[in-house]
């Protein structure tokens, strides 16, 4: 680990941390959502509507995809950070942190040799399961995110080329989380940069040159992580003075699965409940026709780039979080919370502000069907205000990931799915297609408000020592 990277996670001023460490992921999640609004350009220039719908019901699928990386990357990068903070505790010198604490240099050193190999590996494995199963089950799974008709056929083959790539995806995921665990987001911009880059220029050569549609999308897609996935290994292995990738360091222990799954579970279940959610969603949208799945998932992508970088600051700040959490410098961390509530807020009202405006010539942009243009505006209306409220939540989610309050990151995590099917079922039957367009709305103001109530109710966990249990495993690390 660079002597910057820990400089900036330690003891740098408070925005000059989150600078370092969120402008880069800003700028990379950035660049990711207008890349996926180019994509949306290519698919769209084939002036197919079955073709966009298709991107739309492959979004659940998906978001199923990263969830698994999410379990792996978020759970072992917490736990990373917070060993890592664990070493610099404020006031204590090194022999008095390893009787209070259990864990000295070394043994926090080891563990997380151990904690990035297991994050790999085992997201690695997970990945080659649910990718054989999904590529042989590609059509039933098209049909049951709720393709039909013209449709079906190319979700399918976009979801099964996803399926294909999943191991690639979920090792994206957990690399980029290992990287970013110990400061290095200029490191993790670059991977996410590079791999939109030559995203693009497959984009170009399978769709317009070649002519493969949709499925030149998806191998475009899968490629472009195998370029990500060649640098973050590199940069790891040459670069990185704390991670090990080697399945000799891989470990497996009780503490190893309860800390990284007691965090990464949060990630699963979000995921899991927006799968829930879109699925509900497609099936009641469906009723009123492909135009207006066309518009949604057209209009999901032009809203991605405030929420996106409303994402960057809340991801980005999640190893400061945990580093200072781990350190128990507890007016660092409730700097860094407010620093970045600040930053959040200041990102929606401007950039959330500049899509509103010119939300018309830039979804012309996309379709020229008349259908697609009429609904799709109301929902890029719908999905800006969302953005409002989902960028606070995201950050109270991270608070509660890097504190190790598990619970109540579950509780955030399962809180939108299960408010939003009565809201969207309520929202069809006494407002008809409307009340479908503004149900993620509510369903997320209901969320962020249950978020708020519950961070000030559980304050006094942001003084909380880091659990014994997890810095007792880095000490018997030593001894393997």
């Amino acid at each position: 680990m660079s002597s910057n990277n820990r400089f900036q996670l330690a003891s740098a001023p408070i925005w000059r941390a989150l600078i370092h460490l969120c402008i880069p992921m800003i700028a990379g999640m950035s660049v990711g959502a207008v890349y996926n609004i180019i994509n949306s350009g290519f698919i769209g220039s084939l002036h197919s509507t079955p073709l966009l719908a298709a991107l739309t019901f492959s979004l659940p699928v998906f978001a199923l995809i990263m969830a698994v990386g999410g379990v792996f990357g978020v759970g072992g990068g917490t736990y990373i950070s917070r060993l890592l903070g664990s070493q610099d505790q404020d006031g204590e010198d090194a022999s008095a942190r390893s009787r209070s604490l259990g864990t000295g240099a070394a043994a926090a050193a080891s563990r997380i040799k151990n904690v990035s190999s297991f994050t790999l590996w085992g997201s690695l494995a997970a990945g080659v399961v649910i990718g054989i199963v999904g590529v042989v089950f590609a059509t039933p799974i098209a049909a049951a995110v709720g393709a039909s008709g013209a449709s079906l056929a190319p979700t399918a083959l976009y979801i099964g080329a996803m399926f294909a790539f999943t191991p690639i995806y979920v090792a994206c995921f957990s690399l980029e989380q290992i990287v970013r665990a110990e400061g290095a987001a200029v490191a993790s911009m670059t991977g996410l940069i590079a791999s939109t880059v030559a995203n693009l220029v497959f984009d170009v050569l399978f769709i317009l040159v070649l002519g493969w549609g949709i499925l030149g999308a998806g191998l475009a897609l899968g490629l472009s992580n195998i370029v990500m996935v060649g640098y973050y290994v590199w940069w790891l292995i040459r670069r990185s003075e704390i991670a090990a990738l080697g399945l000799r360091w891989f470990r497996a222990d009780r503490e190893m699965l309860r800390t990284v799954f007691g965090v990464g579970v949060s990630e699963l279940l979000q995921s899991s409940f927006l799968i829930v959610t879109t699925l509900v969603m497609n099936w009641i949208a469906i009723a009123y026709g492909a135009a207006l799945l066309a518009s949604m998932g057209v209009a999901l992508r032009i809203a991605q780039l405030p929420e996106m970088m409303c994402m960057g600051m809340f991801i980005g700040v999640i190893p400061l979080l945990a580093y200072a959490f781990g350190a128990r410098n507890h007016v660092r961390l409730r700097r860094a919370i407010t620093g970045a509530a600040v930053a959040i807020l200041g990102i929606t009202v401007v950039f959330s502000t500049l899509v509103f405006v010119f939300r018309d010539q830039v979804f012309a942009l996309f379709s020229a069907d008349p259908a697609v243009l009429q609904d799709g505006t109301l929902v890029l209306t719908a999905m800006l205000v969302s953005t409002i409220f989902n960028g606070i939540t995201g950050l109270v989610i991270a608070v509660f990931q890097a504190t190790e309050q598990m619970r109540n990151a579950t509780i955030m995590s399962i809180a939108q799915g299960v408010l939003f099917i009565p809201v969207v079922l309520i929202g069809n039957a006494v407002f008809g297609i409307t009340g479908v367009i503004w149900a993620m709305t509510v369903t997320e103001l209901l969320t962020f408000a249950l978020g708020v109530a519950l961070f000030f109710t559980s304050r006094r966990a942001l003084d909380a020592e880091p659990s014994e249990q997890a810095i007792a495993a880095a000490e018997e690390a030593v001894a393997v």
